[in-house]
């Protein structure tokens, strides 16, 4: 197969072009380079998976940007099979501030994205990282249990696609994520592209340099390790259910392989994989066996106490559950910080 990763020097997109790399695929990875400028970041983030991914003499790397029909067209033909499209700008913070760039790239790249595959490649698969945030601040209206350590739905164990979206507030992350996930339908259902929308729960794995604003399960990691203060929002019962990012990749590749119509898909570790922040302190202590340091704070705007994805849907449709252990994948990720610290 021949696969376009939009977004490929990130943590999913540089997974997703090592699990195609590996089956001898055709991969083109397509990015701006952008992610440290956005959170303000000093050293190398995705320049380390850039560089990671040229060992692949089937990787074809490319800079270029989302926005810019002319880059895309240089990397976009009718012999693609697939495009996954994982650029995105992913923090909720960084939307509050810089809300026009935010639906820049999360809404008109998208578009733009979709628009140019229905011209140059329009038999290719797509794939749409979407995001729990389209369900706003419905899902603080679920009632809750309050145990020591965590909050728990009362009622339910998820939340499913059919969960009521409009009516709520967002943050501009969740709106501009959100149209793309629209126009990822209305192009399906308009212009015949076959896509699979995926709403993600909190993804986390190796080559993951995760910031205050995204990626928290790296940044707790990260922090412990190196000696670094940490900042809990709220009282740390906040909950959610935790995917390691080779399972997600294999999630894009079933709905790929499979030649299924058109869906949408929430997609984490489910009910058997969440978490709290609270508990992921006590994890990452008994594990590496250094004390965190932290501090609290008042609670963010639209921070959900509690969301866990009901996996059913996407293992019925396609045949998939996750199989990395959140503990199993919490090693690794402390393994790979810990090999890597010049990164941090």
């Amino acid at each position: 197969m021949k696969i376009l990763i939009t977004g490929g020097a990130g943590m999913v997109g540089s997974h997703a072009a090592e699990y195609y790399a590996e089956k001898k695929d055709e991969v083109i990875v397509f990015d701006n380079l952008m992610r440290s400028r956005l959170f303000g970041y000093d050293k190398k983030s995705v320049e380390y998976n850039w560089n990671y991914l040229a060992k692949y003499e089937n990787i074809t790397r490319v800079l270029g940007d989302i926005r810019n029909s002319d880059d895309l067209k240089a990397v976009m033909d009718r012999g693609l099979d697939a495009v996954i499209h994982t650029a995105g700008q992913p923090g909720v913070g960084y939307s509050i501030e810089e809300p026009r760039e935010d639906y820049s790239i999360n809404a008109f790249g998208t578009f733009n994205v979709l628009e140019n595959m229905r011209g140059l490649c329009p038999k290719a698969a797509f794939i749409y990282c979407s995001t729990n945030k389209v369900y706003g601040e419905h899902v603080s209206g679920i009632p809750l249990e309050e145990e020591e350590k965590r909050y728990s739905f009362s009622g339910r164990q998820g939340i499913e696609e059919t969960f009521k979206i409009d009516l709520a507030p967002h943050t501009p992350y969740g709106v501009s994520k959100y149209v793309g996930d629209i126009y990822a339908q209305e192009y399906a259902e308009s212009f015949g592209i076959r896509a699979g929308i995926f709403r993600m729960s909190c993804i986390y794995g190796t080559r993951q340099f995760g910031f205050e604003d995204q990626g928290w399960l790296a940044h707790f990691i990260i922090s412990n390790i190196m000696d670094r203060k940490i900042t809990i929002f709220g009282d740390g019962k906040q909950v959610r259910d935790v995917l390691y990012v080779e399972d997600l990749v294999k999630a894009f590749d079933a709905f790929i392989q499979k030649k299924t119509g058109s869906n949408v898909f929430n997609i984490g570790g489910g009910p058997d994989n969440t978490l709290s922040l609270l508990e992921f302190v006590e994890i990452i202590e008994s594990k590496t066996g250094n004390k965190m340091t932290m501090g609290f704070d008042k609670w963010r705007p639209s921070d959900q106490k509690v969301y866990i994805s009901d996996i059913s849907k996407v293992k019925g449709v396609l045949g998939w559950s996750p199989t990395v252990t959140r503990e199993k994948g919490i090693e690794k990720l402390i393994e790979w910080v810990g090999q890597n610290r010049s990164c941090f």
